[in-house]
């Protein structure tokens, strides 16, 4: 088998991407200069918003959206367990409750039936999450939301590029979250960005970013000159570089290439994995365009003979860089502290304990697409009863 460590995920940055980054060290601005501008504008072209507002990561992106949708003290707002941790924190630093809806066991995404049952009085928001990239079916939340009068804010930090319904994500809710970590679509090294067509929710992100702080002379209270600035509310250093914005730019060319390699990789696993009993391959729900953030490949456990445990630790042995996405957010220590209880979101928790993700990005060779998929067969092959 392999020789070399195969990971899960992997930024691809190319000669173009390091030239764009130099370009910036030898000028003007390192922080926040035009750059931003340029690939926060980029971003909403892209898909199809009227603004977005670039941020230092996706969980700051996060916490911006639960910000200028009001959420404080008292508020309720609903989101799935199957993610990573920010998609429900963002709530809790706005001193909001987060309530789990579980998942929809076919597609992974929370299920609108869930959510529909948890909404009370005090809900104010949803937070659908596009797990591994296929959109939550976002006719239904929609209408849920404006039954209720809830904001909408999509973690689509696995989905840009994807679609629903042929529209991209992006411009399809009140805000919409996508990250620039490097095992995503695109990179930037760290970062985030919301985009949305609500000037009110773009302004008030704007500012939040930067410490609550100001300089238009619009909103001030009072006005000293022109090197006045006012702080209105607590606000945060959330602010993207230049840098970061110049890398993501570049990337942001590549991305239809990135989508076009990963569905080929989807396609060549779907192909060796379809027949095999032991395991399920990814539901790929009608009307979606995922953009495959993740391949996630469901054990059968009854055609085994050893746990999850065992498969993913064969895998390590043979260098294939598997992993688990996600462990339930509710049975983490810190949401057992709060009060969550495991065993109330079945549907979460029994996947839970099925899944794999396996290697995916576009940087893969096809011989590395070969070697993930003969040392799957191995494993499963020695295993089966």
């Amino acid at each position: 088998m392999r020789d070399t460590y195969l990971p899960y995920g992997k930024q691809w940055i190319d000669e173009e991407d390091i030239e764009k980054v130099v370009n910036i060290l030898r000028g003007d601005y390192l922080t926040t200069g035009p750059n931003i501008l340029d690939f926060e504008q980029n971003v909403a072209n892209y898909v199809g918003a009227e603004y977005a507002v670039a941020f230092s990561n996706g969980t700051a992106a996060l916490h911006g959206a639960t910000f200028a949708a009001g959420i404080k003290k008292g508020d309720e707002v609903i989101t799935t367990p199957l993610t990573f941790a920010a998609s429900a924190n963002c709530v809790l630093y706005e001193g909001g409750t987060v309530v789990f809806g579980d998942i929809n066991p076919r597609t992974y995404n929370i299920s609108p039936i869930e959510i529909e049952n948890k909404i009370t009085s005090k809900t104010k928001a949803i937070i659908p999450v596009h797990f591994t990239g296929q959109p939550a079916q976002l006719d239904e939340i929609h209408t849920l939301a404006k039954r209720n009068n809830l904001v909408v804010i999509e973690d689509a930090a696995h989905a840009l590029g994807a679609k629903y319904k042929g529209k991209k994500i992006g411009a399809l809710s009140d805000m919409t979250m996508f990250s620039f970590h490097p095992v995503k679509h695109i990179t930037t090294g760290e970062g985030g960005v919301i985009t949305t067509d609500n000037k009110e929710y773009y302004d008030k992100l704007i500012q939040f970013r930067s410490h609550g702080i100001t300089r238009d002379s619009s909103l001030m209270q009072e006005n000293h000159g022109p090197w006045y600035y006012e702080m209105q509310f607590l606000g945060y250093n959330y602010r993207m570089t230049d840098i970061q914005a110049a890398l993501g730019s570049s990337q942001l060319n590549k991305l239809d290439s990135f989508i076009l390699r990963r569905k080929e990789i989807v396609a060549a696993y779907n192909e060796a994995f379809i027949q095999i009993p032991q395991v399920q391959i990814p539901f790929q729900e009608k009307d979606t365009d995922s953009s495959w953030h993740l391949y996630v490949l469901k054990l059968n456990l009854n055609y085994l003979t050893v746990s999850r445990k065992e498969v993913f630790e064969e895998l390590q042995k043979l260098n294939i860089g598997v992993n688990v996405h996600y462990i339930p957010v509710h049975t983490l220590p810190y949401y057992q502290q709060l009060g969550y209880v495991k065993g109330t979101l079945p549907n979460a928790e029994n996947l839970y304990e099925e899944i794999i993700s396996l290697p995916m990005f576009p940087l893969m060779q096809d011989q590395d697409v070969k070697d993930v998929i003969e040392a799957v067969k191995l494993v499963i092959g020695k295993v089966k009863k």
